[in-house]
C-alpha cells in the first residue's frame, strides 16, 4: 500500500490531480460549515479558505519533493477553478456572485500559493502542520466573527432636472413604470426598481417601491412638501436572481444586504433647476467591509440613478408640455 503511494506521488501528473482534489474537497466541506451551519460570510470564507487553496495545494503538490513558485501557482489556480465550477454546477453559488469574489480570490490563492511555495523549500517539515493549523482556524475564526455587528452607511446620489419643484415632488412621492433596464449590471441579476406608488399623504403613509423581485414596503417618517421625502424599510425583496442554470438560493440572498431607511431630499438651485438628492442607509453582513462595499456602493449608486434619471426625465417632460 505505502509503496503504491509513493508511486503515485512520484508521477507529477497524479501529484497534481491528488493535490487539486484534496484540496477542492477540504474547501467544499469548510465552505459548508461556514455558509450553512456557522451562517458567516467574512474573513474565514473570503480570506483564510482562499489562502488555504493555495498554500494547501501547493503544499501537498509539492510535499518530500521539489516544487517551483510557478508550479505552486499553477496547481493553486487550477483548484480553485474547479471549486468555482463545483459552486456554481451543484448552484451553491451563482454566476454573478463567484465573479465579484473572484479578483480578491485570485489575489489570496496566489499569495497563499507562494506561502506553500515558501513552507515547503524552506521548511518543509512544518508544511503539513502549517496546512493543518490554517484549517482548524477557518471555522473558530467564523465563529468568532458572526458576533461583529455590522455598521449602517449611507450612498448618496444626485441629479439636477430643469423642471419646477412641484412636479419634480408628485415624481418623486410616485414615479410612473420604467423601462427595461439595458444596463449590463440589471441584466446579470441584479434586482432593479419599476415603479412606485403611495398610500396617503404625510408621515404615517406608506410607499411601495416595487422591484422585479418583489416589493420595499416604505412607511414615511418625514414629509416636507417640495422638500424632503424620508423613509424607513420595513420589508424589501432579495437584492438578486443568481444566473445559474438552477435555482440559486443561497443564505446571503437573505437577510445580509439589507436597507435601513431612504430619503429623497429636493434642493432649490439659484438658476431654476433642482438637485434631486437620493440617500440610502444600508448594511451588509458581509466581510471583509472594505472589499465588498465597493461592489455594495457601485450597486446602489446604479439604482439611484436608474429612478432619478427616471424623475428626471418625466419631469422635465411633463414641465415641457
Amino acid at each position: 500500500m505505502q509503496t503504491d503511494i509513493q508511486q503515485l506521488l512520484e508521477n507529477t501528473k497524479n501529484r497534481s490531480i491528488l493535490a487539486i482534489a484534496i484540496t477542492v474537497i477540504i474547501a467544499l466541506i469548510l465552505s459548508y460549515l461556514i455558509i450553512y451551519k456557522i451562517s458567516e460570510y467574512g474573513v474565514a470564507l473570503f480570506i483564510l479558505l482562499p489562502i488555504f487553496m493555495g498554500m494547501g495545494s501547493s503544499v501537498i503538490k509539492g510535499y518530500k519533493s521539489n516544487i517551483t513558485a510557478k508550479e505552486a501557482r499553477r496547481v493553486a489556480f487550477q483548484s480553485l477553478l474547479y471549486y468555482a465550477l463545483i459552486l456554481f454546477a451543484f448552484a451553491i453559488e451563482g454566476l454573478i456572485c463567484i465573479i465579484m469574489a473572484a479578483p480578491f480570490a485570485l489575489l489570496l490563492v496566489w499569495l497563499g500559493s507562494y506561502l506553500g511555495y515558501l513552507i515547503i523549500n524552506y521548511k518543509a517539515q512544518q508544511s503539513i502542520n502549517s496546512v493543518a493549523g490554517l484549517i482548524a482556524m477557518i471555522p473558530l475564526f467564523a465563529f468568532a466573527e458572526r458576533h461583529i455587528t455590522p455598521p449602517v452607511k449611507p450612498v448618496t446620489s444626485s441629479v439636477i432636472i430643469d423642471a419646477p419643484i412641484e412636479v419634480v415632488w408628485d415624481n418623486v412621492i410616485a414615479f410612473p413604470r420604467l423601462d427595461e433596464p439595458s444596463d449590463l449590471l440589471f441584466k446579470a441579476g441584479i434586482s432593479y426598481p419599476i415603479s412606485s406608488k403611495i398610500e396617503g399623504t404625510g408621515v404615517g403613509a406608506i410607499r411601495y417601491c416595487q422591484f422585479n423581485t418583489g416589493d420595499f414596503i416604505e412607511p414615511i417618517t418625514t414629509w416636507k412638501k417640495n422638500s424632503l421625502l424620508a423613509f424607513d424599510v420595513d420589508e424589501q425583496p432579495v437584492p438578486m436572481r443568481e444566473l445559474s442554470f438552477w435555482d440559486v438560493n443561497s443564505p446571503h440572498l437573505h437577510d445580509y444586504f439589507v436597507s435601513k431607511r431612504g430619503q429623497f431630499e429636493l434642493v432649490q438651485l439659484d438658476n431654476g433647476s433642482i438637485k434631486l438628492v437620493g440617500t440610502t442607509w444600508y448594511y451588509h453582513d458581509i466581510k471583509p467591509d472594505a472589499y465588498w462595499r465597493l461592489w455594495s456602493n457601485y450597486i446602489i449608486h446604479k439604482i439611484h440613478h436608474r429612478v432619478l434619471d427616471h424623475i428626471k426625465v418625466v419631469s422635465e417632460s411633463q414641465s415641457a408640455q
